[in-house]
């Protein structure tokens, strides 16, 4: 086998926040889809939650408390170095064949492929096999139409997967997809349905949203991540509720502010999984036995991501409610 065929294959895997990354990609983990996968997830807050998901994994680094666009570039490169000369001691049949990459939502796909062109090491190691973006189907015209970044996502594509599409109209949808041919004409879109990708469904043919070009979102404040640490608290069926009826308000009063929502929390009945995308929040998902190779410091915990964020208010307020119950 020559050195460009043995080069270890990078899929990019990309999508604003909240649009379904982890969800697709455990989905595709528990389909075999992926031979001998090495997966890397960035994720922003200073403690991931999507690693738990993603245990099944042959082998999984987590770069966390920032973007590799920025803050954790240096480390991104170190990590790519460490994966390579892995593979050059191992044998093949050992060794990791795909690398795929989950980028955090605030991250842009071509800052990593910069990365690695840059570097002679690198470029001669991995190959980029594609670029795959998940688009939420509920909120994806909203995200196109106000984050500069959500475009340059989708415009970078090389495969699109539309996410959550069993939550909008086929109308919706018609529209949503549209576009995306629009920014980007590729064959390749699909939809995934509660997780699970299938075919895109023949649509109705219809007009794309019009992007103006003085459109501008140049006074958005930066989008950050505060986190709540319930490790001394296990929910239980009384203040289940009122930790929810909490949620439920935080998410009404700054709903505008919050792009996302992701949590693991311990209650009697298990682990559950709680996630939400502005200001719609998922059914809560028990995470099941077969996750449990995750560490203690992985649970209990609440991220929230989002713009002018005040921590030690929303803080307070969790722990009042909790209080008073």
């Amino acid at each position: 086998m020559s050195d460009s065929e043995n080069r270890l294959k990078l899929i990019i895997l990309s999508g604003f926040l909240g649009a379904g990354k982890s969800t697709w990609l455990r989905h595709q983990l528990y389909a075999g889809t992926f031979y001998k996968p090495h997966i890397i997830v960035n994720e922003v807050a200073s403690q991931a939650v999507d690693d738990t998901l993603l245990s099944s994994a042959l082998a999984l680094d987590v770069l966390q408390g920032g973007c590799v666009c920025c803050e954790l570039k240096s480390q991104m490169i170190e990590l790519f170095h460490s994966i390579c000369n892995q593979r050059t001691v191992k044998s093949n049949e050992d060794s990791s064949r795909v690398l795929i990459f989950e980028m955090s939502g605030v991250a842009d796909p071509s800052n990593v492929m910069s990365a690695i062109n840059d570097d002679p090491v690198l470029a001669r190691h991995i190959v980029l096999e594609k670029i795959i973006v998940i688009v939420d189907a509920l909120h994806g015209i909203e995200q196109i139409k106000s984050e500069p970044l959500a475009r340059s996502q989708i415009e970078a594509a090389d495969q699109i997967v539309v996410s959550k599409a069993e939550s909008c109209s086929e109308g919706e949808l018609s529209k949503l997809v549209a576009t995306l041919n629009f920014m980007n004409p590729i064959d390749n879109i699909s939809q995934s349905l509660f997780g699970v990708e299938s075919p895109m469904p023949e649509l109705t043919p219809t007009d794309p949203i019009i992007l103006s070009t003085k459109e501008t979102v140049e006074n958005l404040s930066p989008i950050t991540s505060i986190q709540l640490n319930l490790d001394d608290l296990t929910l239980r069926d009384d203040t289940w509720v009122g930790f929810s009826v909490w949620l439920s308000a935080l998410l009404n009063r700054h709903g505008n502010q919050i792009v996302r929502i992701k949590g693991i929390v311990r209650t009697p009945n298990g682990r559950l999984l709680l996630q939400s995308v502005r200001k719609i929040m998922q059914n809560p998902e028990r995470i099941p036995d077969e996750f449990d190779g995750s560490t203690e410091k992985t649970e209990n915990k609440v991220v929230l991501i989002g713009r002018n964020l005040d921590e030690i208010e929303i803080s307070g307020s969790l722990k009042k409610v909790l209080n008073d119950i």
